[in-house]
């Protein structure tokens, strides 16, 4: 997503724009176009930076591993406070992460 993320904001960063507009609470919409919309192609940059950063995580294993699915996994969640339909998404999607984080980890040496 992170590829995604750049051609966006080189494309035109104002496709950020209604992104939030479904947000279940006022503080998330508002938020967005206060906060984001200032500023749309440093924050979608910021989000590629970030997903990188988790993708690197995960595939370094071990501890980094750990950081990188509390990231992910965390990500999701806040993603579902843009929207029910952003739910069809990420319910699915948490399922798997958590399966998928649960078997990784347990593969990890005791510390």
């Amino acid at each position: 997503m992170g590829g995604v993320h750049l051609g966006l904001v080189s494309a035109d960063a104002e496709v950020y724009r209604h992104f939030a507009d479904h947000g279940l609470f006022p503080f998330v919409r508002d938020g967005w176009q206060r906060v984001v919309m200032a500023e749309p192609a440093v924050w979608g940059l910021l989000l590629m930076v970030g997903e990188l950063i988790l993708g690197i995580l995960l595939l370094v294993g071990g501890r980094a591993a750990r950081w990188g699915w509390a990231g992910v996994i965390g990500f999701h969640v806040l993603l579902m406070l843009f929207g029910f339909g952003f739910w069809l998404w990420s319910i699915p999607t948490l399922g798997l992460l958590l399966f998928l984080a649960r078997r990784d980890l347990a593969d990890e040496p005791e510390p």
